[in-house]
């Protein structure tokens, strides 16, 4: 009998980090940052996978159109869109998903705004997830880390299990010296933010250690099976919860399983130009660019000619609206800018 597969795709979030080309209106995993955009990559990520079923798809109402305009440009047909009057984080999103469905069906749960580059080795990993999985696991993926990282979680890895190990913690995004220890430990990997269970398990779960979240995300689903799922108002007064401090930090069902696969979040403009293919002097270089000695660099320009002399390791942004100038190895301070950003407009 085969296993029927469910990916389940969370499309939340504004993508502030990479601010001016994602914003609240359109947040990055729409935007045209790396060949197709990478909603449609995460539609197609689990392709070619046997019993992989139609997606569920969960995002805020007001991407919902870009949702539905994504979909139909990739092909894919989605069993349901869930459309949440607020954010409330992922594990709301994730229970919802899971009380959608039969429970026997495995949850792929993907963020709809990283890169795999290894397609092929990321399928040879969710076999095995999928196997832990069936044996009653909650399985995340945990990357290989090759760098210290300020702006990623950590998980802490416990007993080898056969081709998983035991999850034994997850660690937040610590600083810089913090994040060159674990790196250096070796018993630390990124938190990936994927995770695989079946429906089952997860509301099991879920029930043992965040009762009433479940419930009152039950309370919240409408009524019929209609292709889009719009929760009720009641959805906001639920809980705001990522399913690792829900479930997964409680949960001794919890798995971890090492990967490799040229994974990024994309997370701020470092990766996105580590992502990137870049030329021969390193830079990543999009529009009306004129450069003169620049290297190492990001440069997107929409509207209007950008010329920059005699720097390197920089990163420039022009939209019609915005211009953002900050240092490649800074780039994680963008996120604070964004809020600046903010709260001079409401002043004005």
């Amino acid at each position: 009998m085969t296993t029927a597969v469910r990916p389940v795709i969370l499309s939340g979030g504004a993508g502030t980090r990479l601010w001016p080309l994602s914003t609240g209106s359109q947040p990055k995993q729409f935007a045209d940052l790396i060949g197709p955009p990478l909603f449609e990559q995460t539609l197609r990520r689990l392709d070619g996978i046997e019993g992989v079923l139609d997606p569920i798809v969960a995002t805020g109402a007001d991407h919902l159109s870009l949702v539905n305009s994504s979909i139909a440009a990739s092909g894919v047909q989605a069993f349901r869109v869930v459309a949440e009057p607020v954010g409330r984080n992922t594990a709301p999103a994730i229970l919802a998903a899971a009380l959608l469905v039969e429970g026997e069906e495995v949850l792929v749960v993907l963020p709809s705004d990283h890169l795999i580059s290894d397609p092929a080795g990321f399928r040879a990993a969710l076999a095995e997830a999928v196997d832990f999985a069936l044996k009653g696991h909650l399985v995340t993926l945990g990357v290989t880390p090759d760098r210290p990282d300020t702006g990623l979680g950590y998980i802490e890895v416990g007993q080898d299990l056969g081709g998983a190990h035991q999850l034994a913690r997850f660690k937040e995004k610590p600083g810089a010296e913090e994040a060159e220890a674990l790196v250096a430990d070796g018993g630390y990997l990124w938190n990936s933010g994927i995770f695989v269970f079946t429906a089952a398990t997860i509301l099991e779960e879920a029930t043992t250690h965040s009762p009433s979240l479940v419930e009152s995300v039950r309370s919240s689903l409408p009524g019929g099976d209609g292709a889009i799922v719009e929760l009720t108002a009641a959805f906001e007064d639920v809980e705001s919860i990522s399913i690792d401090h829900a479930v997964m930090e409680h949960t001794t069902r919890g798995v971890v399983i090492p990967v490799d696969v040229g994974w990024s979040d994309v997370g701020s403009f470092k990766a996105l130009l580590e992502s990137s293919l870049a030329d021969s002097d390193g830079n990543v270089v999009s529009g009306d660019v004129s450069l003169l000695n620049v290297s190492n660099s990001y440069i997107h320009s929409m509207s209007r000619r950008i010329a920059i002399a005699e720097m390197d390791g920089v990163v420039v942004v022009e939209t019609p609206t915005s211009v953002l100038v900050v240092p490649v190895e800074q780039s994680q301070a963008v996120r604070d800018l964004v809020r600046i950003v903010d709260e001079s407009s409401s002043a004005d």
